[in-house]
């Protein structure tokens, strides 16, 4: 299976340096030295600090506007990491975030050091219809951490939007030999005949996938 993503891939530090403009590069260097100050501290603050949260958070709803919308998502990759975002800070500009914010969140969560923890976010977005944060949620975090029920609704959630199979994070691993997985595609496709309408293409390559046996493919999903 082809290993194209419905997400654009985050871009380094170095290939951002490389694209922004001198203004955009030193916001961007301003930014993360105030993240670096916060790991450093733990993200606690001075009682007279100015702010309710942390400079960088606020340095994260910037992103867009200073660096552009197209660089936003991996300048907010940038800050999470080297902010060393716990779980509350994420949680946060989760919840508080745009849908891109809250993209960006979903899009770092496995680089970061959360362990199981921040599943509730993926579950949140996998709840919604906005096929920007589907795809986001069924990246490697989801990936590693989705449940097997939960992963496999996962994926028909994908069928269901028209989110592409290949955005699924690791699907060719684990769908292999999945009867129950399996169960739920040919049960959705029946539905969906039934009631006059299409399959979608996705549905068949996961089905195949799910083959006990079957041979893994080129390049893992």
């Amino acid at each position: 299976m082809p290993t194209t993503r419905n997400t654009t891939p985050l871009l380094t530090r170095e290939e951002l340096d490389a694209r922004l403009g001198g203004a955009a590069r030193a916001w961007l260097d301003e930014a993360l030295a105030e993240a670096e100050h916060s790991a450093a501290h733990d993200g606690t603050h001075r009682p007279d600090h100015p702010y309710a949260v942390p400079p960088w958070e606020l340095r994260y709803a910037e992103a867009g506007r200073r660096c552009g919308p197209e660089h936003a998502d991996s300048v907010r990759a940038l800050l999470l990491v080297e902010a060393r975002a716990a779980l509350p800070a994420v949680t946060r500009l989760y919840e508080q975030g745009t849908a891109a914010e809250r993209r960006a969140v979903l899009l770092t969560l496995h680089r970061l050091d959360l362990g199981p923890t921040a599943l509730p976010l993926v579950e949140d977005a996998l709840r919604t219809n906005d096929t920007r944060l589907i795809a986001a949620a069924v990246g490697p975090y989801g990936a590693t951490h989705l449940d097997p029920h939960n992963w496999r609704h996962a994926v028909l959630k994908c069928l269901f939007t028209g989110v592409p199979v290949d955005a699924v994070d690791g699907l060719a691993r684990r769908s292999r030999g999945d009867a129950e997985l399996a169960r739920m595609l040919g049960d959705f496709a029946a539905e969906r005949e039934a009631a006059g309408r299409g399959v979608p293409d996705g549905l068949t390559l996961v089905l195949d996938l799910t083959v006990p046996g079957a041979a893994a493919p080129t390049e893992e999903s």
